[in-house]
C-alpha cells in the first residue's frame, strides 16, 4: 500500500459535512412578510434614534431643509461616526434625488414625500438584515446543522420585521455580529480539518524512518493550506467597523475574536507563538478601517481640512476619535443618569424574555445548568472550548455580561444576541432534537440531527412541551410585532405626514405652531422644513436674502397639562400681537394622547373664555407608555359582573361592549386646533 492511500485511510473517520437539503417555503413567505410590512410602512415607532442617530443627521446633507441635529453629533463633541449613516441614509437619498425627477415626469409620482423619505432608508436596512439570514444559513452548511428550523425562526422573530428593518446602529450591529461569527465559523472549521490532517502527518513523520519515507511524509505536510492568518483582514475590518458603529460592538466581538485566536490551540502543529502573531497581525490589519473611518469623521466634523493639509498645519487636535468620545461620555454616571438608570439584572430578568420570548428562557435556563455542572466539576456537560456551541454560547453570555455591567440598559442594545440564540436553541421549539455539542466528526451522535431513517423513540415529556414552546414563541412574536410595527407611538409618523402637507398647503405668510405632548420626537427632517440658516443670492438683482422659519415646533414631553396650557395660552397671544402690529397670519395645533384629553377639557372649561379648541385629525393607533389610558375601575368590574337577574345579562354585556370600546378609543393620537375665543382667527389666518 502507498503512503498516500495508508494517509486516505486513516483519516476516512474525519467525514467532511455533507448538507441536506431541506425544503424551506415558509422561511420564503415570512421573508417577503418583511419585505411587505417595510413597504406598508410601519408607522410604529420604536425609538427617537432611528431618525434622530440617522435620518435626521444625513437629510441636511442631501437636501436644502432644515435639520436638527442630536447632540451625539455636536462638532464640539461627536460621539458617533458620520460614516455609517451615510452609508444606511445618504445612499438611498442620493437615488431618491436621482430617481425623483423621473417619475414625477413618467406617473406624475413625487418622491419627495414623508412615505419614501421613511421607505428608501428603511428599504436598504431591510435588504441589509438578508445578509444576517444568509450568513445563518451558511454557518448551518458549513456544521452540518438544519437551517430550515433555524432559518423560520430566525425570520419569525419580531425583532427581524420591526428592529432590523429600522434605521438603528443596532440593527447594522446585528448584521455586523453575524458576519463575524460567520467569518469564524469558516476559519474554524477549516482549521479543525487542517489541524487534524497535520497532527496525523506529524505523528506519522517522527514515527518514520530517516530516509525517503520521513521525507514523502514532510512533502505531505508542505501540502496543507495555510489556515492560520485566513480572513484576518476581512474580521479585523468587521470589528472596526463595529466599534465605529456602536462602541459595544466590543461585548459583542470578543468572543468570536477569541475564538479565532484560539483555534488549534493544543494541537502539534499550533502553539502559543501563533496565538500572539494572529494577535498582532489582527491588529494591523484593523488599522487601514480605523485610519480611513477617523479621517472621515475629521473631515465631516470640521476638524481636518484640505487647507490644513496644504500648508502642514495638522497636530493631533485634527483628529477625531469617535468611540474614545463615546466612552468618555458614558463612563460618567451623571451622563448616564439623564438617559435613565436601570438595575443591573434587568437584561437578563426583562429584556432576554421581551425580545426572544421562550428562546431567551431556555437559554438562560440552560446557562444555568451550564453554571452548575461548572460548579460541580462536570466539565463534560460543557461545551467544547474549540467548538461551534462554545462560541455561539460565549455570544451570549460574554455581551450580556459585559452591558449588563452599564446602569443604562435598553431592551434593542441586545438584539445581536438573537443570530446565536437562534443557532443553539431553535430546534427547542420543534420536534428537531437540540444539540450539546455540534462536531464535524462522523463518530459523534450530535449528527442524529440530520438522519430522519433512524426509529424515533416514544415522545419524551419534554419532547411533547415543544408544540407548546413553538405556539408561545409565534404568538408572543406576532403581538410584539403589530405592537412595535403599528401601535408603539404609532400616531407620530402619519401625524408627520399630515403636518408635511399642511405646510404645503397654507398660505405662504401663515406660521404654523405645533405643541406635542407625551409623545416621542418628531422627526422633522421628513417635513423637509426650508433652510433658514442658508443665504440665498437672487439671480435678477444679486440680492443676498434668508428665509424665516414658518414652522414653529414645542415638544412638552411629559410637562404636566396645566403649565403646556399656561404656554399655549402665552403663544396664542404673542402671536396675536404678532398678527395685528405684523401682519403675521399663524395657526397653532396641540397633540397629545386621547388618553389625556378628558384631564385638557377639564382645564380648558375653566379658561373657554381665552381660548377654544377643535378636533382637526386623529391618528389610530397610538399607544403612548408615557400616558396609559387608565383602567375601568374593580367595583364598576364586580357590577358589570353580577348577574342578579336574567334581564340584566343583555344590558350588562353592552355596558361591557362599550367599556371595551371607548378604553380602545383612547389609544389615539389627537391633534387639535386651538384659536383665541375673542379674535377673528378664523376669517384671517388663511
Amino acid at each position: 500500500m502507498s503512503l498516500k492511500n495508508e494517509y486516505r485511510k486513516s483519516i476516512e473517520d474525519y467525514l467532511p459535512v455533507t448538507p441536506v437539503r431541506r425544503k424551506i417555503g415558509l422561511y420564503w413567505i415570512l421573508a417577503v412578510l418583511r419585505i411587505a410590512l417595510t413597504f406598508v410602512p410601519q408607522t410604529g415607532y420604536i425609538h427617537p434614534d432611528e431618525f434622530f442617530q440617522s435620518i435626521e443627521v444625513i437629510s441636511g446633507d442631501h437636501f436644502d431643509i432644515d435639520v436638527y441635529k442630536p447632540w451625539e453629533f455636536n462638532a464640539t463633541f461627536p460621539i458617533r461616526t458620520a460614516f455609517i449613516p451615510q452609508l444606511t441614509v445618504g445612499l438611498p437619498y442620493a437615488f431618491l434625488k436621482r430617481l425623483s425627477p423621473y417619475t414625477f415626469y413618467l406617473f406624475g409620482l413625487s418622491l419627495r414625500t414623508p412615505y419614501f423619505y421613511v421607505l428608501f432608508p428603511r428599504l436598504f436596512m431591510c435588504m441589509l438584515s438578508f445578509l444576517s439570514d444568509y450568513f445563518l444559513y451558511k454557518i448551518c452548511c458549513i456544521y452540518g446543522q438544519n437551517y430550515r428550523v433555524r432559518l423560520v425562526t430566525y425570520a419569525s422573530s419580531y425583532i427581524m420585521f420591526t428592529y432590523a428593518t429600522r434605521t438603528l446602529s443596532n440593527s447594522i450591529e446585528l448584521v455586523l455580529t453575524a458576519a463575524l461569527l460567520y467569518f469564524t465559523s469558516k476559519c474554524m472549521a477549516f482549521s479543525e480539518e487542517i489541524v487534524y490532517h497535520s497532527d496525523y502527518l506529524s505523528k506519522k513523520h517522527s514515527e518514520a524512518k530517516p530516509g525517503v519515507e520521513r521525507v514523502k511524509y514532510y512533502k505531505l505536510m508542505a501540502l496543507l493550506p495555510s489556515h492560520s492568518l485566513n480572513h484576518c483582514f476581512i474580521l479585523a475590518t468587521i470589528t472596526i467597523i463595529g466599534i465605529f458603529n456602536r462602541p459595544t460592538f466590543v461585548a459583542f466581538a470578543l468572543a468570536p475574536t477569541f475564538f479565532w485566536l484560539q483555534r488549534g490551540l493544543g494541537s502539534r502543529s499550533v502553539g502559543l507563538a501563533d496565538f500572539h502573531i494572529r494577535i498582532l497581525y489582527f491588529i494591523l490589519c484593523g488599522l487601514p478601517a480605523a485610519l480611513f473611518f477617523i479621517l472621515v469623521d475629521s473631515f465631516y466634523f470640521g476638524y481636518l481640512t484640505m487647507g490644513e493639509i496644504g500648508k502642514l498645519e495638522i497636530g493631533m487636535n485634527n483628529f477625531v476619535v469617535t468611540p474614545l468620545n463615546f466612552l468618555r461620555y458614558n463612563v460618567n454616571t451623571k451622563n448616564l443618569a439623564t438617559h435613565g438608570l436601570h438595575p443591573r439584572f434587568l437584561h437578563a430578568l426583562v429584556n432576554v424574555p421581551l425580545l426572544f420570548s421562550v428562546l431567551g428562557v431556555v437559554a438562560l435556563s440552560r446557562f444555568a445548568k451550564m453554571v452548575y455542572s461548572g460548579l460541580n466539576a462536570q466539565w463534560l456537560q460543557l461545551p467544547r472550548l474549540q467548538s461551534i456551541v462554545g462560541m455561539m454560547t460565549c455570544t451570549f453570555v460574554v455581551p450580556l455580561a459585559l452591558l449588563s455591567l452599564f446602569p443604562h440598559q435598553e431592551p434593542r442594545f441586545i438584539i445581536p444576541v438573537l443570530f446565536p440564540l437562534v443557532f443553539l436553541y431553535a430546534p427547542e421549539l420543534s420536534q428537531v432534537p437540540s444539540l450539546d455539542i455540534v462536531s464535524r466528526f462522523g463518530n459523534d451522535e450530535d449528527n442524529d440531527e440530520n438522519d430522519n431513517s433512524k426509529p424515533r423513540s416514544p415522545a419524551s415529556s419534554h419532547e411533547r412541551s415543544k408544540p407548546r414552546k413553538l405556539v408561545i414563541w409565534y404568538v408572543s412574536n406576532l403581538l410584539l410585532a403589530l405592537f412595535y410595527a403599528f401601535a408603539h407611538q404609532g400616531g407620530i409618523l402619519p401625524l408627520t405626514s399630515h403636518v408635511a402637507a399642511e405646510l404645503k398647503a397654507k398660505p405662504h405668510l401663515t406660521h404654523l405652531h405645533l405643541y406635542t405632548s407625551y409623545g416621542y420626537p418628531l422627526p422633522t427632517a421628513l417635513l423637509q422644513l426650508r433652510n433658514t440658516h442658508r443665504v440665498y443670492r437672487s439671480s435678477s438683482s444679486n440680492h443676498k436674502y434668508k428665509l424665516v422659519q414658518d414652522f414653529h415646533l414645542y415638544e412638552q414631553g411629559s410637562k404636566s397639562l396645566p403649565r403646556v396650557l399656561d404656554d399655549i395660552v402665552r403663544r396664542i397671544r404673542d402671536c396675536e400681537n404678532k398678527f395685528v402690529f405684523k401682519k403675521i397670519p399663524y395657526r397653532l395645533y396641540y397633540v397629545l394622547p386621547a388618553s389625556a384629553m378628558a384631564e385638557f377639557a377639564e382645564l380648558s372649561r375653566n379658561r373657554s373664555h381665552l381660548y377654544g379648541f377643535r378636533i382637526v385629525k386623529t391618528f389610530y393607533p397610538h399607544v403612548s407608555v408615557e400616558r396609559l389610558p387608565s383602567l375601568p375601575s374593580l367595583e364598576r368590574l364586580e357590577n358589570l359582573l353580577s348577574f342578579t337577574r336574567f334581564d340584566s345579562i343583555t344590558s350588562n354585556c353592552v355596558e361591557a361592549a362599550r367599556g371595551v370600546y371607548e378604553y380602545a378609543r383612547q389609544f389615539r393620537l389627537l391633534l387639535l386646533k386651538i384659536e383665541l375665543t375673542t379674535s377673528k382667527q378664523n376669517r384671517h389666518s388663511g
